[in-house]
């Protein structure tokens, strides 16, 4: 038997707060002052415990696609820029304007419509080094300098 659980129920609205955050499992771990295998004990005991991290990090994951998307596709807001004239503060409205950014859409696909940055040009070759030898192709001998 070990030692009885530390949890106590405010650790539910603790934990979705900070997995809004982004926070990871170790980090909760972390600041609960625990280790990471009783942060997932507590998940399999509490399912409220388990809700609010799922619920924060659902979230978080959420906003964070938001503005990755807009960033990719490009976007406009009003802003407010402001201007001294002596003594006399001015603002103006205006649009400001992020053009499309390609690192923000390569992200977007590769993790939306299954992109991978590197191409595997794995051949397989059903012959040995004997075999080459042995048809009279030097070309190994000569890469080693034995020719």
């Amino acid at each position: 038997m070990g030692r009885p659980t530390e949890y106590i129920q405010e650790y539910d609205i603790q934990a979705y707060k900070l997995c809004l955050l982004g926070a990871t499992d170790v980090q909760l771990a972390d600041f609960f002052e625990v280790s990471e295998q009783t942060v997932n004990s507590w998940k399999q005991k509490f399912p409220s415990f388990l809700e609010s991290l799922k619920k924060g990090k659902i979230q978080a994951d959420a906003e964070i696609a938001e503005a990755l998307f807009h960033r990719a596709k490009g976007y406009s807001h009003t802003a407010v820029k402001f201007f001294q004239n002596r003594s006399e503060i001015i603002s103006k409205e205006y649009i400001e304007h992020y053009p499309p950014d390609t690192g923000a859409a390569f992200i977007w696909l590769k993790n939306r419509a299954g992109w991978k940055d590197q191409v595997d040009h794995k051949h397989k070759i059903d012959v040995t080094i004997h075999e080459v030898l042995k048809s009279g192709d030097n070309r190994i001998e000569q890469y080693l300098g034995k020719s």
